[in-house]
Parts: C-alpha cells; structure tokens; sequence
C-alpha cells in the first residue's frame, strides 16, 4: 500500500486507478498533512449472490447439529454453565 498527498492524488489520479486495477497496489491511502484521510480500493466486482451458496454440496451436516442450540444460547446470555 502506498501512500501519497493529496495534490499528488488529484494531478496523477488516473495512474493511481491503474495502479489498483494492475494489481501493483492493493489499496492507496491520501493524506492530508502527512496524515492519512482516504483509501482508495477496488470495488468488488462480484454479486453478493454469486457468493452465497458457494459451499453448498462440499460438506455434509450431522442429522443432530443443532441439538445443543438452547444450551449454547443459555451460555451467551449468561446462564449456568
């Protein structure tokens, strides 16, 4: 990660864009005065709903998974141990 000021951001912003998008950086912090007020990322792309099932069908679930559900509850929201 780099960093750089602010003038510097806003005269060669397009060769931070392509920074990031090269993948050379991961991410650019501005900063103002030496001290950092911005990070600038790549958006990520990806639908979450591209993400959610991902797993599905690379492991399997025991029938009892959820049998201790009510005593782990109890535990979290300070009941006898």
């Amino acid at each position: 990660m780099i960093q750089v000021n602010i003038l510097e951001a806003k005269t060669d912003f397009s060769r931070l864009i392509r920074l990031l998008e090269s993948g050379k950086e991961d991410a650019i912090t501005v900063a103002r005065n030496g001290k950092p007020v911005v990070k600038m990322v790549l958006i990520n792309e990806k639908p979450v709903s591209d993400r959610i099932g991902i797993a599905r069908g690379r492991f399997s679930v025991r029938g009892d998974f959820d049998q201790d559900n009510k005593e782990i509850a109890d535990m979290l929201e300070g009941g006898v141990l």
